[in-house]
């Protein structure tokens, strides 16, 4: 199996602070990778450069063997991207709203409307086909985006903080669908989130960012053992504390 990402020493910097120094990562087809880190921490500027969104001052940047930013639009075409931020249309219905996206994806208009209706299904949000956009609660957004996201059956689908805005039982419903993406689909799920237990049920590697540089990089177990912690908790607290700490000298 190739990679659907590669990412070797990403630089970025604004102006005398040093975000992000040095940082390599990789996710393999198929692969559920966790990238964590405390706020500060550089993470949310890796993220950006991965998808495109800002150019890395040094390192380089491939999405399914396409390079960015010259390859960025090959690139995305097969990505998906889950934020609760991401807007939906106001004035469409969630169905065709779906469709639509799936169209710009490039999808014929019956296969986009069976993808529609499998992943609504998937998901456990066909109720919603006929609601407009505008009527959606936040954590329905955050379901329709997931959706939409995956509609096209992407190599890579990049979620960010996905089930923040969801109440316990929804964001369990939504793992284990991500779960059955990855596993029967073959795509890779690279995630980042604030909550170590949702990791660890998800992913099966996790690359924790500090100081912006990659400090730890394996199976949640191995990660923990590394650190001496009980749990990816404990390790998340020590690095945010140690962050902490340090800015205070």
């Amino acid at each position: 199996m190739g990679y659907v990402l590669e990412a070797r020493g990403l630089v970025k910097r604004f102006k005398s602070v040093v975000a992000v120094d040095g940082v390599d990562l990789t996710v393999s087809a198929g692969e559920r990778v966790a990238l964590l880190g405390p706020n500060g921490a550089g993470k949310t500027t890796t993220l950006l450069m991965l998808l495109g969104a800002i150019t890395p001052d040094e390192g380089t940047v491939d999405i399914d063997g396409h390079r960015l930013p010259r390859g960025r639009s090959r690139g995305m075409s097969e990505v998906g991207f889950v934020a609760g931020y991401l807007p939906l249309p106001d004035r469409l219905r969630v169905r065709e709203a779906l469709s639509i996206f799936g169209g710009l994806c490039g999808m014929r208009r019956a296969d986009a409307d069976r993808a529609v209706a499998l992943n609504l299904e998937r998901f456990a949000v066909a109720h919603l086909a006929d609601r407009m956009c505008m009527d959606l609660s936040s954590g329905q957004r955050t379901l329709i985006g997931i959706v939409k996201a995956v509609l096209h059956q992407p190599r890579l689908l990049v979620l960010d903080e996905p089930t923040a805005s969801l109440d316990p039982d929804v964001a369990f419903r939504v793992r284990s669908a991500l779960l059955e993406v990855s596993g029967n689909e073959g795509t890779a799920l690279l995630v980042t989130s604030h909550n170590m237990v949702e990791v660890e049920r998800l992913c099966e590697r996790v690359v924790f960012i500090a100081k912006g540089r990659v400090v730890a990089d394996g199976p949640p177990a191995d990660v923990v053992a590394q650190y001496g912690h009980e749990d990816l908790e404990a390790v998340f607290m020590h690095l945010a504390g140690t962050r902490l700490n340090e800015a205070d000298i």
